[in-house]
């Protein structure tokens, strides 16, 4: 195809036609779903209304679409529907390194009921998001550097946290950069998950590539587990005996998900050994863990749901990539007033196989038979190269090359050694290593146990377990079992235990029961400060000062809120609950330089 040149990135709004299935009315009645199961965690909604209907015929209807193009990629959000990347396109080749479902076809699978396949969306605060079909709103921003980028940005409903991302296409890379930025809003911590759900085109020739130290993968929950990629069990209740290949699309026969147990490397990706292209998504492990794979199976029932959510665009997969989690549901905490931020870029690749390691500038492949090494190296912008093979650390293949998005390295190289001796590295033209990768040892670890449910209250033996059972489950938001009588276990033993104590009261102050709430928080703090006045951490401290100020008794509050500071971690909060305080008073001239200081607070600690 065409591959037109542009010397720098550009973005742009126009309206665009898309064949799509209407979707029923909201529900009127808001719908208090407190017991629903959704996703191994909490199906409450409200307030978000619920639909129930969609059309059976489709109709063209015109969208706000969003593009974002450079010489190599171009990319369509739609801010209409929750500023998912709805296309995302390799000039080079033709290739959708997403899948890119060219009708709207919601299926009722969402939280709040429309649901639809493809592109890449962008889940939180939990899976699938609250708000998927929902619009979000958006600013377009071209910078000095030639990039352009698109920001959406949404305050969502249930928890009142605030999301934003900014989508960046730069003039001289294959690759789309996402910076997401989470704030928490609120004056209590709020939990969280952040999966990127990248759909892909799949079929007989297809493979999800996962890094080469994942050895075993976990269901929904770790409930389950399997060898990967080779499993050899039974797994969702297919018998893959005495071995069987579950990277590859064509062997997986039922709806099945599987995540990485564990991985040191920063990619996930596919490809598609017929195209000779795939996806691969980077981040750096330590904060984006999560590497998971779905499908609706290679069957009868996988191809019944393809005709439900497309027409003609199927079949597809889901390669989800979670940030500050690792399973689905697997939640983490954002204090008040706390942001956290990340990095995800989503990128193709071609003509080198299937990688075993990978960064937004290289990616590389290496593939060691008995009496040779097949090597592939792909760069995402133009670049000189050298590229190197060392066996023992002596270099026995070296090459400069000029790689580029459209212009790949590939080379046989005959050998003969064990793989664990040979290592593939790239260097820049300065001599600085960009990447490298050696094969692991053959022999991998064994598999780990699945998870197992927590016991009855009176059945936990240690105090401090019945107060992480019950924090397990006020965390993942658990849809039928609740935390409060693992605390009130724990009280029952020891009732000035500080932790469950606040974690009662903490509950409590989220129900809106100020004044009940009020003596859990003075006990937690009476335990705290029997030795020593000043506590190591301060928010017993918050949440008491919390407790008053929604009672109306401001004056009160100022001094569990100062104590609070006291401690790094609710500095921040502590000080802004401050500086509402001395407004309310009319002190502006005091609450200006507590606002300051919250905000300094606020930036060390994300900066540290």
């Amino acid at each position: 195809m065409e591959n037109k040149f542009f010397e720098k990135a550009a973005c742009w709004e126009e309206d665009i036609l898309i064949p799509t299935y209407g979707v029923g009315q909201p529900d009127k009645n808001p719908m208090f779903l407190e017991k629903r199961v959704y996703q191994g965690s909490s199906g409450g909604v409200y307030p978000h209304p619920i639909i129930e209907r969609v059309a059976d015929e489709k109709a063209p209807r015109a969208y706000r679409a969003v593009f974002l193009e450079n010489r190599y990629l171009r990319i369509m959000l739609l801010p209409e529907l929750g500023g998912r990347v709805q296309m995302a396109l390799d000039k080079t080749n033709g290739y959708h390194f997403v899948y890119y479902n060219r009708v709207i076809k919601p299926a009722l699978v969402g939280l709040a009921g429309p649901w639809i396949s493809g592109g890449i969306e962008f889940n939180w605060p939990q899976h699938h998001r609250p708000s998927t079909f929902e619009p979000v709103d958006y600013r377009l921003q071209t910078n000095p550097d030639g990039s352009c980028t698109v920001w959406v940005s949404e305050i969502e409903r249930m928890f009142r946290t605030k999301g934003m991302a900014a989508f960046t296409l730069y003039s001289d890379a294959a690759f789309l950069e996402i910076k997401a930025q989470l704030y928490n809003r609120t004056h209590q911590p709020q939990s969280f998950l952040w999966w990127a759900n990248p759909a892909v085109h799949v079929n007989d020739d297809y493979q999800s590539v996962f890094p080469p130290d994942v050895h075993a993968v976990m269901d929904h929950g770790k409930r389950a587990v399997s060898d990967f990629p080779i499993a050899t069990g039974t797994y969702y209740k297919v018998d893959y005996a005495p071995g069987t290949d579950i990277s590859r699309y064509k062997n997986i026969p039922v709806p099945t998900s599987f995540m990485a147990y564990h991985s040191d490397y920063d990619f996930i990706g596919c490809y598609d050994h017929g195209q000779q292209a795939g996806m691969m998504h980077i981040a750096n492990h330590h904060l984006v863990p999560g590497k998971k794979q779905w499908t609706w199976g290679n069957g009868d029932f996988g191809r019944a749901w393809d005709r439900q959510l497309t027409d003609e665009d199927g079949p597809y997969i889901e390669l989800m990539c979670g940030a500050y989690t690792d399973n689905q549901p697997d939640f983490t905490w954002l204090h008040p007033g706390e942001e956290k931020r990340f990095t995800q870029v989503f990128m193709p690749y071609k003509g080198i196989g299937a990688a075993k390691n990978a960064s937004a500038e290289v990616v590389l492949n290496l593939e060691v038979k008995p009496q040779s090494a097949w090597l592939g190296v792909y760069a995402s912008r133009p670049r000189r190269v050298r590229v190197e093979l060392l066996h023992q650390g002596q270099a026995i293949f070296s090459q400069q090359a000029d790689l580029s998005p459209e212009q790949v390295l590939t080379a046989l190289v005959n050998v003969q050694a064990v793989p664990q001796a040979l290592t593939l590295r790239v260097c820049d033209a300065a001599g600085r290593q960009l990447l490298a990768y050696t094969p692991l040892p053959a022999e991998k670890p064994a598999i780990p146990n699945p998870a197992t449910p927590a016991p009855p209250p009176a059945e936990v033996t240690s105090q401090e377990m019945l107060y992480l059972h019950g924090l397990h489950l006020e965390q993942y938001r658990h849809a039928t079992y609740a935390p409060e009588p693992y605390y009130a276990e724990a009280l029952r033993r020891d009732p000035g235990d500080s932790r469950c104590n606040n974690a009662l009261g903490r509950l409590l102050l989220r129900r809106g029961k100020f004044a009940e709430a009020e003596p859990y928080f003075r006990s937690a703090i009476a335990r705290l400060t029997q030795r020593n006045p000043n506590p190591a951490e301060g928010e017993a401290h918050y949440n008491l000062g919390q407790a008053l100020r929604w009672q109306g008794r401001y004056a009160e509050a100022e001094a569990p809120f100062y104590k609070a500071t006291w401690d790094a971690t609710w500095r921040a909060p502590g000080g802004f609950e401050l500086a509402r305080l001395a407004c309310r008073r009319g002190a502006l001239g005091e609450a200006l330089p507590l606002l300051e200081e919250a905000l300094a607070a606020n930036r060390d600690h994300h900066q540290a």
